[in-house]
C-alpha cells in the first residue's frame, strides 16, 4: 500500500530521477509511488543523439500524470553526449543541434527547467572550453527564440577535462551568455564534494554556499541534485552514494535541508536504485531527508545564525 505523506513533509519538493521506461510519463507515476513531489527524467534515450518524436498523445499522457498525481515543477537532465565545450567542430555542432532538440521536447512537454553539464574542453584548456560553451548556448538560444524553458548549468565533480567543477567556471559561462534570463544552475551535492568543497560542519557549508553566491548569484540557483559521493573530498571523481552511507555523511544534507534559503527548491535524489533488506532505495533516501529536516523547520524555515 502506498504511503501517504505527512502534510507537513509533502510541502518539501523532494523528488528523483526516474526512468521513462514506456514513456515520459511513467516518470511521474514513479515519482509518486514513493511519494516524491517532484521528479526528474531524460525525454529520450540519454545514450543517444535523436529520440523518438514526442507527439501530442505523449504530451496529453504526461501531463495528464502530472493532474492525477500532482506532481510539481519536473524538471528534465539532457543527455550525456552533449559536449558544447569540445574544441572539435562537428562536435560542437552536432551538440548544439541536440541542445535544441532537448529544449524543444522540453518545450512539448510543459518542463520548465533542462540540467545540462558544462562540458570538457578536452585538453585545450578551461578558457577556450568556457568560451566555446557560451557561444554554443547563444546559437541554442537564438534558434529556440520565444521558448520558455531555462537551461541549468551543472556543477561538476571535474573528472577529467570537465568544466564546471569549479564554481567561477559556471560564472564565467553566464557572464558570456546573450540572454542570462534563460539560464539557472543546479548544484549537485556530490559533485561540489568531490571537487572539493567542504560542507560537513556549519562553518564549512556556509563558506561554500558564499563561495557559490559570490560566483554565480543564489539567485540563479533553481534546483539541487541530492547524492552522497562514494569517493573523498576533492577527489573529483564522479560516484554517487545514497544519503549518509558515502563519505560526505549525513551532516552537510541536514545543513543543507535545514537552509531557508533552499526551502522552496527541487531536490533531487541521483543515487543508486534498487533494494537493501527489502526497502526501495529511493523510499529509504526520501525517509532519510525527511528525519533530517529539523521539526521547526518544516513549517517555517530557519534562521542563519
Amino acid at each position: 500500500m502506498r504511503k501517504e505523506p505527512d502534510p507537513e513533509e509533502a510541502e518539501r519538493k523532494f523528488g528523483a530521477h526516474m526512468s521513462i521506461a514506456g514513456g515520459c510519463d511513467r516518470a511521474i507515476h514513479a515519482a509518486h509511488a514513493v511519494p516524491f513531489r517532484t521528479v526528474q527524467l531524460f525525454t529520450k534515450n540519454n545514450n543517444r543523439w535523436t529520440g523518438i518524436p514526442l507527439s501530442d498523445e505523449h504530451a496529453r499522457a504526461f501531463r495528464s500524470a502530472l493532474d492525477e498525481t500532482g506532481i510539481v515543477g519536473p524538471v528534465a537532465h539532457t543527455s550525456y553526449l552533449i559536449n558544447l565545450a569540445s574544441p572539435d567542430d562537428v562536435l560542437w555542432e552536432r551538440s548544439i543541434g541536440a541542445m535544441v532538440d532537448e529544449v524543444e521536447r522540453c518545450a512539448t512537454l510543459g518542463i520548465e527547467d533542462l540540467v545540462m553539464h558544462p562540458g570538457a574542453h578536452m585538453g585545450e584548456g578551461e578558457a577556450a572550453g568556457i568560451d566555446r560553451v557560451a557561444r554554443g548556448l547563444n546559437e541554442v538560444v537564438c534558434r529556440t527564440a520565444g521558448v520558455g524553458v531555462r537551461i541549468d548549468l551543472e556543477t561538476t565533480a571535474g573528472q577529467g577535462t570537465c568544466l564546471g567543477h569549479r564554481f567561477e567556471h559556471l560564472g564565467a559561462i553566464l557572464d558570456r551568455v546573450d540572454r542570462p534570463e534563460r539560464f539557472g544552475v543546479c548544484a549537485d551535492t556530490c559533485h561540489i564534494f568531490a571537487a572539493g568543497y567542504p560542507m560537513g560542519t556549519p562553518e564549512e557549508y556556509h563558506e561554500t554556499i558564499d563561495r557559490l553566491d559570490q560566483s554565480v548569484s543564489l539567485g540563479r540557483l533553481r534546483l539541487w541534485h541530492l547524492n552522497d559521493s562514494c569517493r573523498g573530498l576533492g577527489s573529483r571523481v564522479d560516484r554517487h552514494a545514497g544519503i549518509g552511507v558515502g563519505e560526505m555523511g549525513l551532516e552537510p544534507f541536514r545543513n543543507l535541508l535545514n537552509d531557508p534559503r533552499f526551502r522552496d527548491l527541487p531536490m533531487i535524489l541521483e543515487t543508486p536504485k534498487g533494494k537493501a533488506d527489502g526497502e526501495d532505495l529511493d523510499v529509504r533516501n526520501a525517509r532519510v531527508l525527511h528525519q533530517l529536516v529539523r521539526p521547526d523547520r518544516r513549517s517555517r524555515g530557519s534562521r542563519r545564525r
